[in-house]
């Protein structure tokens, strides 16, 4: 039945990241004492006062469709938000609601690419960005960033890999898989390359809430509102508030995308959530106090990781200053293990003999490092650092 696949349907991989998280879950189940280094999900449950929001929207029968780009009440918190913390101002037609961020994306990438329209994505990236690209018609592009140069791309990066072709350039900071931040500085910098191109920036701003060290977020807006006409911003509610399951999340930009954008979702899947809907909308206005404890513990946790990585020979990592996880180069550590020769074999090894899970940097663009998640409990980040020594 191969045959009746679509062109699509072939070209499309699945998603190591689940691939594993599942491989490990069921082993787990199966009682065997397994350490997940593998979730790309905070292990905080959520918050009471969140949840409790959405059993009073149950109770009252706010269960119906809504309109296909959110509810006046989730759009107007989303509003706010921006002004209050990015001093931008949004309209309600500039705000699509969608069932996650990764759906807001898509329908993003399906309102602005055409075939053969190029996509510049810096590696190591988010698994999903290049094969969501070619959903949609569009050529993700690669552009290689390495350990030596904090996983960020320059300004002369960035302009030699421009074409007549390049339509958008997406930024994701802070970073998964990396963790790097960009700063106002080297944002500017890239600003000045991206105007002068005149192409469209998709800035991820999913772990915006999670950076470390004293620093403060910032992206492509906040140093350069003049371009406000180029940039469509993603955030979702996953990270920030510990609501994977709850998948909503949001697009802001210029009204035509984002309208295209809705008329696409209102095809697809209508609305977001009602619920979800509403229980975002009360996030939104919650005590930050909430979001602040998350990120000292991730920060705390990221400490710990690090320094006990750093100790063992073989490993090179590098330090985030945000999200929550590291990314490490493993790959003097291939030749000691026998029929190991790539991330995705390191991995399966970790699982099988240390059973410790972590994602394969293979997924990210870069074979020699994996990706290890700190949103697990210090114990077993001990346990798992002891485990890692025996190698």
């Amino acid at each position: 039945m191969e045959e009746l696949l679509s062109e699509k349907a072939r070209i499309i991989k699945p998603s190591i990241t689940l691939t594993i998280s599942a491989k490990a879950k069921k082993m787990r189940s199966e009682g065997i004492d397994v350490l997940n280094f593998s979730a790309g999900e905070p292990d905080f449950d959520t918050p009471d006062s969140i949840k409790q929001a959405a059993v009073a929207a149950i109770e009252e029968g706010f269960t119906k469709y809504t309109a296909a780009g959110g509810i006046p009440e989730v759009k107007a918190a989303i509003i706010e938000k921006y002004h209050a913390e990015q001093s931008r101002s949004y309209g309600p037609e500039q705000v699509l609601v969608s069932n996650g961020g990764k759906h807001a994306l898509h329908n993003i990438f399906q309102a602005v690419l055409d075939p053969g329209d190029e996509v510049l994505i810096p590696s190591p990236y988010w698994l999903s960005y290049p094969d969501m690209v070619k959903l949609s018609g569009g050529v993700p592009i690669i552009l290689n960033t390495s350990l030596e140069d904090n996983y960020k791309i320059s300004p002369d990066v960035l302009a030699g890999a421009i074409t007549a072709k390049t339509k958008l350039l997406i930024l994701n900071s802070p970073s998964n898989p990396t963790g790097a931040v960009y700063t106002a500085g080297e944002l500017t910098a890239l600003s000045k390359v991206i105007e002068a191109a005149g192409i469209v920036v998709v800035s991820d701003d999913v772990y915006e809430k999670f950076v470390y060290d004293g620093k403060s977020f910032v992206n492509l807006l906040m140093v350069a509102p003049h371009l406000a006409e180029s940039v469509i911003i993603i955030n979702s509610a996953s990270k920030t508030y510990s609501m994977p399951g709850w998948r909503i999340g949001y697009a802001l930009g210029p009204e035509p995308v984002i309208r295209a954008a809705t008329r696409i979702q209102g095809q697809a899947t209508s609305c977001a959530g009602s619920i979800s809907q509403k229980a975002l909308a009360y996030a939104l206005q919650s005590d930050a106090g909430l979001i602040e404890a998350f990120r000292q513990s991730f920060e705390k946790r990221r400490d710990l990781i690090f320094e006990g990585l750093t100790a063992i020979d073989g490993i090179k990592t590098f330090k985030p200053t945000g999200a929550f996880y590291l990314f490490s180069d493993v790959g003097e550590l291939y030749e000691k293990l026998d029929g190991v020769s790539d991330s995705v074999g390191f991995c399966d090894y970790l699982l099988e003999e240390l059973r410790i899970a972590c994602i394969p940097g293979q997924a990210f663009g870069e074979d020699r490092c994996v990706r290890f998640s700190f949103v697990t409990d210090e114990a077993a980040i001990h346990e798992g650092l002891s485990r890692l020594s025996q190698i």
